[in-house]
């Protein structure tokens, strides 16, 4: 089994953790966090470096995943995901065997697809994206890199997500909208 490292440890990493193993396509050899944590384990696994690590842990582990989550502002993993390929990781997708991803759409590279998640036919979605619990990406999508779309969030058909954006939990967007570059969409929203 391909080992792969863990960028980031807080809630999200934990989900995170929970889908990887349930794919059973790679065995996690430890995660990357801040100095201080060094040693700390989550859900059993180490902390085994910090970013500045990344060049040298990617000598020994070529596969990784950005697990910090995304609520304000996707800076932050989009700085990760950059380190990340910097460093010359290969940053796999990660889709959750409970969830369903048309043969007909695509998964960009470093995105994660959590449980019971639906991508139907002819969506895209982008690299670095975070598709949470129970999200509905409709048919004819287009969601851009950088983006989470929170649990149970509803993309209806033929809605174009720009880069960077956060869609709230429960959040409906209604058909064939362009929702703006780093837009930020609040949970229970609808958006017509």
């Amino acid at each position: 089994m391909k080992k792969i490292i863990l960028i980031g440890g807080g809630g999200h990493c934990i989900s995170a953790i929970d889908v990887i193993e349930q794919e059973g396509k790679f065995k996690i050899a430890g995660i990357i966090d801040k100095p201080n944590l060094l040693g700390s384990k989550i859900l059993g696994y180490s902390v085994i470096g910090c970013d500045d690590d990344l060049k040298t842990l990617s000598k020994k582990y070529p596969h990784a995943l950005v697990t910090v989550g995304q609520i304000k502002s996707s800076t932050l993993r989009k700085k990760l995901f950059d380190l990340a390929n910097n460093a010359k990781f290969i940053l796999p997708r990660v889709i959750s065997p409970s969830a369903y991803v048309s043969k007909y759409s695509s998964v960009g590279r470093g995105s994660i697809v959590m449980h019971n998640s639906i991508i139907n036919a002819n969506s895209s979605i982008g690299d670095n994206c975070i598709i949470n619990t129970s999200a509905l990406i409709e048919h004819d999508c287009k969601i851009s890199q950088h983006c989470h779309i929170s649990t149970k969030a509803t993309i209806n058909g033929g809605v174009n997500i720009e880069s960077g954006c956060f869609i709230g939990s429960n959040a409906t967007i209604k058909q064939n909208l362009n929702i703006k570059k780093n837009s930020f969409i609040k949970a229970c929203s609808l958006i017509k």
